[in-house]
């Protein structure tokens, strides 16, 4: 279990970093100069192997859930965190944000009575991928826990309320967690395709189903990367994510293809290396990338720790 915590979360961290330096780069500029190892001081005044908030709001529930325990004020408290005390930040200074992250935060500090979970903003036009990309952790507890599947999609489904409530990006949350899922158990691009059957089964009937339903698609590998969007848009990055897994071979290809769709360079990037490290292992991350990985050593403390107390019932 250990391996497979340090692959999601590392393989989730590193690709973070590659796609750091480039965010908001459009793919026209990145074809004629892609990114093909890490770099540094870019779009962001930060070194090579500093990774964003992607990663930095996934170590704040990492942080709390390590403990073989779910409090959702908690994780809300450890975010406060780092958007003002700059914890769980690869440099000490928190440098990116999303709006909608942000109001949230807001909301749950200005409001001792509201729960973590009712903090979320619920508006169509917060459906941005900003719990999408640090729901693997919460996956990751589940999964460890033995939880049954509607245990985890209700878990998955607060976890995401805490900054996105609208039922699309919700959708979103439970659709990586079933595939997540899918791959902890049996780590191949044939389980993803079936994970991916397992959700159009289970979802289907939900009223934002539509939104997502070209991903379902048999032969949605054989688009052409034109017809691939990577915005910041829950639906575009979760379809570029897996478009990005089925049409590579490994860890490494996978993360860079990412990357070099441009726009939202870190969370695509992200997200699909969390899946394809599930998929190819631990060791398909290269190394260079992971000496290079900042607070690397602190990362997998966490995940240690997370291993060893989620044993026990």
């Amino acid at each position: 279990m250990l391996d497979k915590i340090k692959a999601v979360m590392l393989g989730h961290a590193v690709a973070d970093a590659l796609g750091v330096p480039v965010e908001f780069c459009t793919r026209e500029e990145l074809d004629k100069s892609p990114v093909t190892e890490m770099e540094g001081y870019g779009t962001f005044p930060v070194p090579e192997g500093c990774w964003s908030d992607d990663t930095s709001m996934s170590l704040a529930a990492l942080d709390s859930l390590k403990e073989n325990k779910l409090d959702f004020d908690e994780i809300m408290k450890n975010f406060s965190d780092w958007f003002h005390e700059n914890k769980y930040t690869p440099t000490g200074v928190m440098f990116d944000i999303g709006s909608t992250c942000l109001h949230a935060i807001k909301n749950f500090l200005t409001d001792e009575n509201r729960s973590a979970v009712k903090c979320g903003l619920k508006d169509e036009y917060s459906n941005g991928n900003g719990s999408l990309m640090r729901i693997h952790p919460f996956v990751l507890y589940a999964y460890a826990k033995g939880m049954s599947l509607d245990e985890v999609l209700r878990l998955v489904d607060d976890a995401s309320s805490m900054t996105h409530a609208h039922e699309r990006s919700r959708l979103a949350c439970k659709i990586y967690a079933v595939i997540l899922l899918r791959l902890l158990d049996d780590p191949s691009i044939e389980s993803l395709k079936i994970a991916l059957k397992e959700a159009r089964s289970v979802f289907n009937d939900s009223e934002e189903f539509y939104h997502y339903e070209r991903m379902f698609s048999p032969d949605f590998d054989e688009n052409p990367r034109e017809k691939i969007s990577s915005s910041g848009y829950v639906v575009d990055t979760i379809e570029a994510v897996i478009w990005c897994v089925l049409t590579t071979k490994d860890y490494k290809e996978c993360v860079l293809k990412a990357v070099n769709l441009g726009k939202d360079t870190d969370t695509v990037a992200a997200i699909a290396g969390g899946l394809a490290a599930a998929i190819y292992g631990l060791e398909s991350i290269p190394a260079e990338w992971l000496d290079t990985l900042k607070c690397r050593e602190y990362i997998e403390d966490l995940c240690i720790i997370a291993d060893c107390n989620w044993q026990l019932k």
